[in-house]
């Protein structure tokens, strides 16, 4: 017999058939008009829920029995399969869906903008934050931030379709109070535009949280595929980018399309924040880099500034060091190197009984403090390395931008006894009446002059004319970068007296550089 509830059902014969024709059961003309003579229906569940029906129809009466317990056995295979696949589409709804807002969470916004730029399809990301959205949680508690962030939500998902794959508009919640908006399908950047200040002209209508009327206000970054990146990753970077970029402008305006000069600037930032960092974490340190006259005898070391991030990284010199110049930083690193690298060379030549100098830099703006002399004084007084063993190195530039004063506290540290090297010699503008002027005592060749010596004739006597010049003026002369065994053999040539570069010797650790002259030192005495 057929079962309404849904459970198991035989109609066999004319007498079954003839019962449902009289009663008008919905199955009967279905089963009539389809030429069944006989059926065995058995129902698919899901838990009480009644899903459908197996049937097996026309089949011999002698196996009503096995028949049934086939559609048994084939209803619970399939019943599970449903089951676990309602499971696996519920759980991927809990991972891909944020639960707060019930909008998608970063990884379906990540899966969506990769398959957008997997069709080629001309859309825009635009990272959304809401601003001084910390103050309201700290002010009305966690729980009316919620309430703030759903409502918000709310609003914008209602100019959103979020759940169509072919919408022009995707909105998501990425993390804590920041939003990505995905938008394609519009013709101009006027358009995108239009579309975002629909989102912006939601936040001023009123929002009351707790009797609270509050007024929210977003910062939006935007980039566009694929004129602004070509990836999902550097895509979404560079909208949040733009996004903290009119964040920090603090202006009227409230949308910023990504330009390259936004990373930049956003890499000078993070840079910064690492030098400050290494400074407050005391991880900025030193190498020392040796120096040797032209028949390899070792002369000295220059300290060479190196930095450590949070994770004890190694940060390139040439990534920190423009920034600390840019920002202001740099007299503070160069101070830390001179007192780490005099106070350790102090020591070194006390120990050793070596006769070495130690060059450190001096900043322009470090040069131009107005404690600089006294920081020196405080070196020599606080180390054991004597003022005549120390060489301070200044740019050529000096000479030009700051040449009075830079003179005055020169002449100063000239009289303490410390030697002056003129760094980078060549590469500013400075005049013989300046260099004459100014009582340093050696010159340094900047490394790309050096490098092109051996394949330009020009470069060659230009190197040469200011190892003359040098000479002249009662300086000695050293060459930087040098990388190259015909190089030395040149310099020798054009009468160099000192070099320093990787053909002899890498920036050393201060343990390994005690190790070099521990073994100068002995090669000197068994000589």
């Amino acid at each position: 017999m057929l079962d309404t509830e849904g459970e198991c059902a035989i109609l066999k014969d004319e007498k079954d058939f003839e019962y449902y024709s009289k009663i008008n059961h919905p199955w009967y003309l279905t089963l009539v008009e389809a030429g069944v003579k006989s059926v065995v229906l058995f129902p698919l569940r899901q838990g009480r829920e009644l899903l459908g029906y197996i049937w097996v129809t026309n089949f011999d009466i002698n196996d009503t029995l096995y028949i049934r317990e086939v559609l048994e056995l084939t209803t619970f295979f399939i019943s599970s399969h449903i089951a676990r696949y309602n499971i696996i589409q519920r759980l991927h709804r809990m991972s891909y869906t944020e639960t707060l807002t019930g909008l998608p969470n970063r990884f379906a916004s990540r899966e969506y903008v990769e398959s957008l730029i997997y069709s080629n399809t001309k859309f825009s990301a635009v990272s959304i934050d809401l601003n001084n959205f910390k103050s309201i949680n700290d002010t009305l508690g966690f729980d009316a931030g919620n309430q703030v962030l759903a409502e918000i939500a709310k609003r914008w998902n209602a100019i959103s379709v979020f759940d169509d794959p072919d919408a022009d508009i995707f909105l998501s919640r990425t993390s804590g109070d920041e939003f990505l908006l995905v938008v394609k399908g519009y013709k101009n950047q006027e358009e995108l535009l239009n579309i975002i200040d629909l989102y912006v002209n939601v936040l001023n209508e009123r929002l009351t949280v707790d009797g609270c009327d509050l007024h929210v206000t977003a910062s939006f970054g935007y980039a566009e595929f694929p004129t602004d990146a070509d990836s999902a990753d550097t895509l979404i970077s560079h909208a949040n980018a733009a996004m903290k970029e009119i964040k920090q402008a603090n202006s009227s305006q409230h949308v910023l399309r990504f330009t390259p000069d936004i990373v930049r600037d956003e890499h000078i930032l993070e840079v910064e924040n690492m030098i400050r960092a290494a400074i407050e974490n005391d991880t900025i340190f030193f190498n020392l880099q040796p120096q040797y006259d032209m028949d390899h005898k070792l002369r000295g070391f220059e300290a060479l500034a190196r930095m450590k991030d949070s994770y004890g990284n190694i940060i390139s010199p040439g990534e920190f060091i423009p920034v600390a110049e840019k920002v202001g930083l740099i007299d503070r690193v160069d101070g830390i190197v001179f007192k780490k690298a005099g106070r350790f060379f102090g020591e070194l030549l006390k120990k050793t009984g070596a006769d070495l100098t130690l060059s450190i830099n001096a900043s322009v703006r470090h040069l131009m403090k107005n404690d600089f002399l006294s920081e020196i004084r405080e070196l020599i007084l606080t180390s054991d390395i004597p003022a005549n063993k120390l060489e301070i190195e200044i740019t050529e530039s000096i000479m030009i931008d700051s040449a009075e004063k830079a003179l005055r506290c020169i002449d100063e540290i000239k009289s303490m006894g410390i030697q002056i090297a003129i760094d980078d010699f060549g590469t500013g503008y400075s005049s013989l009446s300046y260099l004459n002027k100014f009582p340093a005592t050696l010159l340094k060749i900047d490394k790309s002059f050096i490098d092109k010596m051996d394949t330009s004739e020009s470069s060659r006597q230009y190197v040469a004319s200011i190892i003359s010049i040098g000479h002249i003026l009662g300086f000695d002369v050293i060459s930087e970068g040098v990388e190259e065994q015909e190089q030395i053999k040149t310099l020798r040539e054009i009468g160099c007296d000192f070099i320093q570069g990787f053909v002899w010797g890498h920036p050393l650790s201060a343990e390994d550089s005690e190790k070099l002259v521990i073994a100068e030192t002995s090669s000197n005495k068994q000589a």
